[in-house]
């Protein structure tokens, strides 16, 4: 990283290295419990839902690839090894045992609540110690957000349905 580009940080740069770290495990494990869980997924709007799934998988890949180069810029190094991700992982990993929608949509609601809660842990700590960070940090945390909305909606559409079916 640049000298000047490191003057700016007003933080600690290897605590950040490390939060950043810890954020590129979570989406490397994202994308494949969502990537995994779109080709695994039955049951009523498996369609739809593997779909919205996979669209999801894609951005968690380019979220991995925006983290990997900030952590990069500042001087470290991604994790290198792919059994490192569980272990330093703040949202651990829901494996798609069971294949049914509902679960499936559960599971990566879940998902997309914890990476919420640690993009917005990232974006109070570089809110006014690093700007290039906390620009990156927005941007995923906005479309995180929208990922639980779009899988919550799916699930609402889906219980929906359920209850229609009853009657």
């Amino acid at each position: 990283m640049g000298s000047k580009g490191r003057e700016i940080i007003g933080m600690d740069v290897e605590e950040l290295i490390d939060l950043l770290r810890r954020a590129y495990c979570d989406e490397w494990l994202a994308y494949y419990q969502y990537w995994l869980g779109a080709k695994l997924v039955k049951g009523p709007m498996k369609d739809a839902v593997g779909a919205e799934l996979l669209q999801h998988a894609t951005q968690e890949l380019m979220h991995a690839d925006m983290v990997a180069m900030r952590i990069i810029q500042l001087g470290g190094t991604p994790v290198t090894k792919p059994e490192e991700w569980y272990k330093l992982t703040n949202c651990g990993y829901d494996a798609p045992d069971d294949p049914f929608v509902k679960t499936i949509l559960v599971q990566n609601i879940k998902g997309e609540q914890c990476a919420i809660g640690v993009y917005k842990r990232l974006m109070d700590i570089t809110k006014d110690t690093d700007p290039v960070t906390y620009n990156m940090v927005l941007q995923i945390l906005q479309q995180e957000v929208e990922h639980e909305e779009d899988l919550q909606a799916l699930l609402e559409d889906f219980e929906l349905m359920m209850r229609a079916m009853k009657e």
